[in-house]
């Protein structure tokens, strides 16, 4: 994509934003600078008066408004190691009347730690948590750093889908027994809805919607309210997936990408009974934030994906039937997309771990 160094300042509430421009199929758009100076950001919640939530892998959860951040208090004990840490900040639908927000984050256990689930309430003020509960506490967890999955979503029925990460133990995505390497589904109060698929099934965990995947690290919901989310490959086999209840999505069974000693990967690329992608990159772009945009700000965009690339420092924009990438929107901010979602207003909010920061798209006035 054509860079062009436009550099406006902007003076947002008594602060100042940095804007630069971009050359997208949209036309130029603004990037803005809207908080900077972050230690591994890894989501952003956007709050309905106009201040958003951050958090830092770290254990930092930060109430950000006009460029300043201060830290929230009551943040639940993490176990920042490998690619663990405080990781999602997802805001309640009914945030207005409840100030609730879920937050995931790899739990220290017995022998080494696990993804783990909160809801707390944000007091008044934006100081401090209040209330906090563990939801769901993944079992069992691992000794390892890798994999913690760890996106929230609220489903159009207040119900939560949550992604977990296989933690490095492949054989154990198809082991429902456990976990591991799947996208489990509760209730806001942590209990397990009756119409999930295996919830009366002997051996199997009954908050399990899915099973067979790597490391899901985004998620979201479209407007017919389907589940997609994408998910880490090996040497390859980087994947998208529209998620269905009880599918079988194949790893490490089926893979399009191989191991990173070059060995082949289980069985293949298909086998009866286990879900295809619906877009796979090989190579792999390591892919994170996912984001199904429904926005007005740019209508040409509606019902296209759009999923950050920590590799190769970009943000992939999908649309199509057979699904496709279809552009590449990429500039010094777009350094390792960790997450991006989509603002009330239809900006596209991104965050960037290589530059520390926070950015939102919009239209260039």
């Amino acid at each position: 994509m054509i860079r062009v160094f436009t550099i406006l300042i902007l003076m947002i509430c008594g602060s100042v934003a940095w804007a630069e421009s971009l050359k997208t199929s949209a036309g130029e758009v603004s990037v803005t600078t809207m908080l900077a100076d972050l230690d591994t950001p890894w989501a952003i919640g956007l709050l309905p008066d106009g201040s958003f939530l951050v958090t830092e892998r770290d254990g930092q959860l930060l109430l950000a408004r006009d460029g300043k951040a201060t830290k929230v208090q009551g943040v639940p004990k993490v176990a920042a190691q490998g690619q663990g840490g405080l990781l999602d900040v997802t805001v309640a639908r009914d945030f207005d009347r409840t100030r609730e927000v879920f937050l995931s984050f790899s739990k220290p256990q017995s022998g080494g730690a696990g993804t783990a689930v909160a809801v707390a309430r944000l007091s008044e003020n934006g100081k401090r948590l209040t209330n906090l509960n563990v939801i769901f506490e993944a079992v069992p967890g691992g000794s390892g750093g890798r994999h913690f999955g760890s996106r929230v979503v609220e489903a159009q029925d207040g119900t939560l889908f949550i992604t977990l990460g296989d933690r490095g133990d492949r054989p154990s995505a198809q082991d429902r027994s456990n976990h591991m390497g799947t996208v489990i589904r509760i209730n806001r109060d942590g209990s397990i809805p009756a119409d999930n698929p295996f919830v009366a099934q002997e051996g199997i965990r009954p908050e399990i919607w899915s099973f067979g995947h790597r490391n899901p690290q985004g998620a979201d919901i479209d407007t017919s309210g389907r589940l997609w989310v994408s998910e880490h490959g090996a040497k390859g086999g980087d994947e998208v997936n529209l998620v269905k209840p009880g599918a079988n999505y194949g790893w490490p069974v089926i893979s399009y990408g191989t191991h990173y000693s070059g060995e082949k990967i289980g069985e293949g690329t298909s086998k009866a009974g286990m879900e295809q992608p619906r877009l796979y990159w090989d190579p792999s772009i390591a892919p994170s934030g996912l984001m199904v945009y429904s926005g007005g700000m740019f209508p040409e965009w509606r019902g296209d994906i759009f999923v950050g690339s920590l590799k190769f420092d970009y943000i992939a924009r999908l649309s199509g039937n057979p699904l496709r990438e279809v552009e590449q929107i990429k500039g010094a901010e777009t350094e390792r997309v960790r997450d991006i979602v989509q603002a009330p207003d239809g900006a596209i909010w991104f965050i960037s771990v290589g530059q520390g920061a926070v950015f939102r798209i919009s239209r260039s006035s």
